[in-house]
């Protein structure tokens, strides 16, 4: 994409988002699937996904963005969990698309949750980063954001960044920039591989089984456009990454034998 239709599609998002406070889920989202599984309730304000013998549940955004800060503040399935997928993300469509992606994977209870994240760009992902949160993600509500714009992507869990994916185009390695993705969510189970690689077993006893959603909101003021990681920022996510993380494909010597992907020698 040249540079001129890059510079009216970035005037043409910035203008139709503005920005926006929080979000009404009657507004915003339509839930796509669950037969009933998905309600909006308190005027737009909470929306909650839940899954049990017969059905997961999700929804999309009604917009497409392309770049922004996004929040979505969520309380995951409590108590044991284990075998329970929770997913929110970002997905362009077509078989060369883009996502961004916060994955949440049950556990047993008093075990933590793993967050899964993962950067697809032209249809290629295998990026995948897993930690631990410091935190019961169960009792109350937490920060979930995306931040997003042509330089980086930043995950961040109550304003504390987790991950940075920065564009290296210069090395070969693509960013998400040019397709624009809806917002999605889901609750499913997935016991064959969730929980301990399929160990631990969904117990459906514990069912109806509910992840919670409220203040979204997207900030598409022009702050995020050439925003940066600061020194404070840096440190925190330094450590997140000593503390928290539990897998790094940047590291994964037997899965990558033949050498690391080239974005792994910068991040």
């Amino acid at each position: 994409m040249g540079s001129d239709s890059f510079g009216v599609m970035m005037c043409t998002f910035v203008g139709r988002l503005a920005a926006v406070s929080a979000g009404n889920f009657n507004e915003e989202f339509d839930i796509t699937w669950g037969d009933g599984h998905g309600k909006i309730f308190n005027n737009g304000q909470l929306l909650t996904l839940n899954l049990d013998h017969y059905s997961g549940s999700g929804f999309q955004s009604k917009k497409q963005y392309l770049f922004g800060k996004i929040d979505m503040q969520l309380k995951l399935v409590p108590r044991n969990s284990a075998g329970t997928v929770t997913a929110y993300y970002l997905r362009s469509q077509g078989p060369t698309w883009d996502e961004i992606d916060f994955v949440f994977l049950g556990n047993l209870s008093g075990h933590p949750y793993t967050v899964h994240t993962n950067v697809y760009s032209q249809g290629k992902g295998d990026r995948e980063q897993q930690f631990h949160l410091w935190f019961d993600p169960t009792v109350n509500f937490h920060t979930y954001s995306v931040l997003w714009n042509p330089q980086r992507i930043v995950f961040s869990v109550d304003g504390i960044p987790i991950r940075e994916f920065r564009n290296l185009e210069a090395i070969g390695v693509p960013l998400p920039k040019n397709q624009p993705m809806r917002i999605y969510s889901s609750l499913w189970n997935a016991d064959d591989w969730a929980t301990r690689g399929g160990l631990i077993k969904t117990d459906w006893s514990q069912a109806p089984f509910t992840a919670s959603y409220r203040n979204f909101k997207v900030d598409g003021s022009r702050a995020w456009l050439l925003q940066q990681m600061d020194s404070t920022n840096q440190r925190r996510l330094y450590w997140v990454r000593k503390n928290h993380m539990i897998y790094n494909y940047c590291t994964d010597t037997k899965r990558f034998p033949q050498g690391f992907p080239k974005e792994c020698a910068v991040h």
